[in-house]
């Protein structure tokens, strides 16, 4: 028999046990919820996913119109709700997938180029040029101290020949630097008015001043204006050829001036930096001629001259190109990036950064363009001559290799991007293959038009100047007629930078960006025109090519 004491025990471990099982009963019917639950979250991973895909079928299947309406549905998808037991920690698996889904989903970045570069570019030639301005700037002022105490020197032969050199020589050049000023805002405010008119005013009235300039040198009958003007009547001669050879590029010559010049028309100040240089040439100049007179009581006065010229055109056109590059940068920075560029920050940097590239490409350009125009006269004369078959074929083979280390085109890079000279002409060019602009490139007359602008300016000058001094002292009159033609042509050539820029911004820009809207079908439709044969260019080929004979 149980005592009442084993009973006792027995009903309270009875009781332990009962306890026991309803915890564990109720530890089973939560693991049963939590796996619920789980299993619910994973099923509406499952529906998100077979959704996502359905919609992805169902864009693939529907046509454009639709498809466009459930792409941009599916881009951004709605994170489901998620049902958490209390205390566990949310699954991180659904988040982790739709930032994955996000990260398939946003478009490639596209690293753009730097466009405030501040290395120096072409740091030789840019010790070169400032090692240049100080030899020559305290060779000037060696040469007008002389000039001065020649002067001085009363009763002197000196004196007497410095003081007919200041009386008659001195004020035909100075005031015909002031004409060629009046005129390079002449030509550059006619060709943004009036595009179309001028390119043809440019051709011809090259030709007509040019001869007329030469005829009055002959007219002289003097024995050192005699070969001037016969060089002049042979240019103005080849001018009027070339403007009869181009006569089907002057309508698109004219609208890509039209086109070009108009955002120069949204900032008002941007001829001011071509306003300075042309302003700091003139006081250049005068200092100069001064110097040059000075210089013809020194040794050697013929080499001294000489170097003095060639330091005049180097300085003449480093201003130039300063100018051009600070309106490349402000048109570029617009088409490229549609920026409000400051012009005073531009043409800091074109004077700091940037003149190391200016003064190599002043210096080399100039030759590139001569080589150009010797390259597309052998390629018209060769025919069947076997010597001139072999010239132009060594001729192009350069011409191929300088195009694209070295041209024009370059500037426009160099402001935008601080690039060096060379790299810069090989960036452009590449440009140029890429869009299978090349032959447009070459057969642009633009440059040319600024060229024989002027020429057209020296000789104005020329006629001026050279009736002038003919009257008051003949002995001069050959000197004189030279040096203002030279002093036209590089006041002339400072102020037409503006629409030089403008046109090569235009060009280079439509190859880097041909999508612009900021940009019509001009290019585009001459470039097909080109490729069908329907409009007749004569352009220097890349590669020589040899007629076969029949």
């Amino acid at each position: 028999m149980k005592t009442p004491d084993s009973v006792i025990e027995g009903g309270a471990a009875e009781e332990e046990m009962g306890v026991m099982e309803e915890k564990g009963g109720d530890r089973k019917i939560e693991e049963g919820q939590e796996m619920d639950a789980v299993k619910a979250v994973e099923g509406e991973k499952k529906e998100v996913e077979v959704v996502v895909e359905a919609s992805q079928s169902l864009a693939q299947s529907q046509p454009p119109a639709e498809r466009s309406v459930t792409r941009l549905q599916a881009q951004h998808p709605v994170t489901p709700i998620q049902v958490v037991p209390h205390g566990a920690s949310p699954p991180t698996a659904g988040g982790a997938a739709a930032a994955a889904f996000q990260q398939t989903r946003a478009p490639p970045q596209v690293a753009l180029a730097s466009l405030n570069s501040r290395a120096y570019t072409n740091r030789i030639s840019l010790a070169l040029f400032v090692l240049h301005l100080v030899v020559v700037a305290a060779a000037v002022c060696f040469f007008v101290f002389k000039a001065v105490q020649g002067v001085v020197d009363v009763g002197s032969d000196t004196a007497r020949k410095e003081k007919r050199g200041l009386k008659f020589w001195l004020p035909p050049i100075e005031c015909s630097a002031v004409l060629s000023m009046i005129l390079a805002f002449a030509w550059q405010k006619a060709v943004r008015l009036w595009p179309g008119v001028m390119v043809h005013f440019v051709l011809w009235s090259t030709f007509g001043f040019t001869m007329s300039a030469g005829i009055l040198l002959l007219c002289f009958s003097l024995p050192s204006t005699a070969g001037m003007g016969v060089a002049l009547i042979g240019f103005s001669i080849g001018t009027g050829l070339y403007a009869c050879w181009v006569t089907r590029r002057i309508g698109f010559t004219a609208r890509v001036f039209h086109l070009a010049l108009l955002p120069a028309a949204k900032f008002r100040h941007l001829n001011g930096p071509t306003y300075l240089m042309l302003a700091a040439g003139f006081l250049w100049i005068s200092l100069w001629c001064l110097a040059v007179i000075g210089a013809l009581n020194f040794y050697y006065p013929p080499l001294t001259i000489i170097a003095l010229v060639v330091s005049l055109a180097w300085t003449a056109e480093v201003m130039r190109n300063v100018a051009n590059l600070t309106v490349s940068r402000v048109i570029a920075l617009y088409y490229l990036r549609g920026m409000q560029s400051d012009i005073n920050f531009s043409f800091q940097r074109a004077i700091s950064i940037n003149l190391g590239s200016a003064s190599l490409g002043s210096f080399f350009v100039p030759s590139i363009e001569a080589l150009r125009i010797i390259a597309r006269g052998l390629n018209l004369l060769e025919g069947e001559d076997e010597f001139l078959f072999s010239c132009a074929h060594c001729c192009l083979h350069v011409m191929e290799s300088i195009f694209r280390n070295g041209n024009s085109w370059a500037f426009v890079h160099i402001a935008a991007y601080g690039k060096g000279f060379v790299e810069a002409s090989r960036s452009t060019w590449g440009l140029f293959e890429r869009q299978r602009m090349e032959e447009l490139a070459d057969s642009d007359i633009t440059s040319a038009i600024c060229f024989l602008s002027g020429v057209c300016s020296g000789a104005i000058c020329v006629i001026f100047a050279a009736s002038w001094t003919f009257s008051s002292y003949r002995k001069y009159t050959a000197t004189v007629s030279l040096l203002v033609f030279f002093v036209g042509y590089l006041m002339t050539r400072i102020g037409m930078a503006l629409p030089h820029a403008c046109v090569a911004c235009y060009y280079v820009c439509y190859a880097e960006n041909p999508g612009s809207r900021l940009f019509d079908s001009t290019i585009p439709d001459r470039l097909k025109m080109i490729e069908t044969g329907r409009e007749a260019v004569v352009s220097t080929p890349r590669f020589p090519r040899r007629v076969p004979r029949t």
